[in-house]
């Protein structure tokens, strides 16, 4: 009953944003869908963030713009949640609204992060936000905030210049 709910929830939302909600109970969904069965010729940009995170929810705009600029081409941005799950519908749902997110969003509810952390980067110390930025077998990991649209453009077109 509880995802049938979550759910409607879910699908309701798309009236009012383009946002693609994805809600992983496991971390294991979480690594097959972002971390694995990358295509080679695309480039992909993870943020981890949360509405709890000042610069995390000041840096979104950024992505959001970026998203925009490389829609239609070998670009896939994933927004990753580490808002708490009991929180979708009352904090994370109506944020999203709010700041007309249309990127897709995945809020991690298996509340184990520290299993994954070193999964997506060693050198990650859990603090957010992160972005990781991948295409190929390339991959850069950015454990701070942006400040510009430019600036994350820049970092991501080092690796499709390569």
């Amino acid at each position: 009953m509880k995802h049938k709910f979550l759910f409607f929830i879910l699908t309701s939302i798309t009236s009012y944003c383009n946002a693609q909600i994805v809600v992983f109970e496991k971390f294991d969904d979480m690594e097959a869908e972002i971390l694995t069965d990358l295509s080679l010729d695309t480039t992909y940009v993870i943020n981890f963030w949360a509405t709890w995170c000042g610069p995390c929810v000041k840096e979104l705009p950024y992505f959001e713009e970026l998203n925009a600029l490389y829609d239609g081409q070998p670009f896939k941005q994933i927004l990753v949640s580490l808002d708490d799950p009991k929180k979708l519908e009352s904090k994370v749902i109506p944020f999203l609204i709010k700041n007309k997110i249309e990127s897709k969003v995945v809020l991690l509810a298996d509340g184990k992060a520290n299993s994954w952390i070193d999964k997506v980067d060693p050198s990650w110390s859990g603090a957010i936000p992160i972005t990781l930025i991948l295409k190929g077998k390339q991959k850069k990991f950015y454990e701070r905030e942006f400040h510009s649209t430019f600036e994350l453009e820049e970092e991501m077109l080092l690796l499709f210049n390569n």
